[in-house]
């Protein structure tokens, strides 16, 4: 019989639904606050242990919070997901059915790509021969920076990319619908898309940029990990740990004092 969850557990998760999704520092964090606050038993390297207590008690509800890496800073964070939903639907409830189509279509371009990631131009062009409803250039842009804002996609520069909470939340329906496409990292094991690839024909592994700084720390000759042949590749630097300020408890862990298992908030 599985473990119940105390009020520390409580508080935790009434954060996850706040936010939807969290850093791991963050997360560990909140671990020590949700404990102190309720006078719980804390310990600093039990943060998975005291997620799998809540993940127990959220089965019945085809809920998890899950772990996920940052493709493009290395950075683990934790999400709280759905489990019953595999594919698009699961954002029916906060999108038009056009913008739906736009996100299909951008994830299109994104896993099609050579760089992971898709311009604001073919985006664009893309949002001006939807099925469902044609969305004009300002709408277009509106509705990405909502997706932006919902921590669905990742925005520099103008290119677009898929945040940690999107290949968590729709990794199955990623591997399902473009399984020809996607690989994954082989440090690593996860989706991977911004990363960079052997170039020996009958190799073609892929490693994220931040699996490659650490793989390739400090070795003079680089080479494959698969088939040994010289990683021509510009070896990135190692990302600096997260800030102090990245690290401070995320939103509505402190003011909320009545934890409660209610239904998931929408995330915003």
């Amino acid at each position: 019989m599985s473990r119940p969850m105390g009020d520390s557990h409580k508080r935790f998760l009434q954060t996850m639904m706040s936010n939807g999704i969290i850093s791991a520092s963050q997360a560990i964090a909140l671990h020590r606050h949700c404990c102190e606050t309720h006078g719980a038993h804390y310990v600093a390297d039990r943060l998975d242990e005291f997620i799998n207590i809540i993940n127990a008690q959220l089965q019945s509800l085809f809920m998890q919070i899950r772990k996920g890496m940052s493709e493009e800073d290395g950075l683990e964070y934790y999400a709280l997901v759905n489990v019953t939903e595999t594919d698009i639907t699961r954002m029916a409830s906060d999108y038009a059915d056009n913008e739906l189509e736009l996100f299909r279509k951008t994830m299109d371009l994104i896993v099609d790509s050579e760089s992971g990631s898709a311009s604001s131009t073919d985006i664009l062009n893309c949002a001006d021969s939807l099925l469902t409803k044609k969305l004009k250039k300002k709408e277009t842009e509106l509705v990405l920076n909502k997706f932006v804002q919902d921590k669905w996609l990742n925005e520099k520069d103008g290119e677009y990319t898929l945040s940690v909470r999107c290949i968590v939340e729709m990794e199955q329906y990623m591997r399902t619908i473009y399984q020809d496409l996607i690989k994954v990292c082989h440090v690593c094991h996860n989706i991977a898309l911004q990363s960079q690839v052997c170039e020996n024909p009958v190799c073609g592994i892929k490693i994220h940029f931040p699996c490659v700084a650490r793989y390739f720390r400090a070795r003079s000759d680089p080479r494959c990990p698969e088939c040994n042949e010289f990683w021509p590749h510009e070896i990135p630097e190692m990302q600096h740990s997260q800030s102090q300020s990245s690290q401070n408890l995320p939103s509505s862990s402190k003011e909320n004092t009545a934890p409660t298992t209610s239904r998931r908030s929408r995330r915003s």
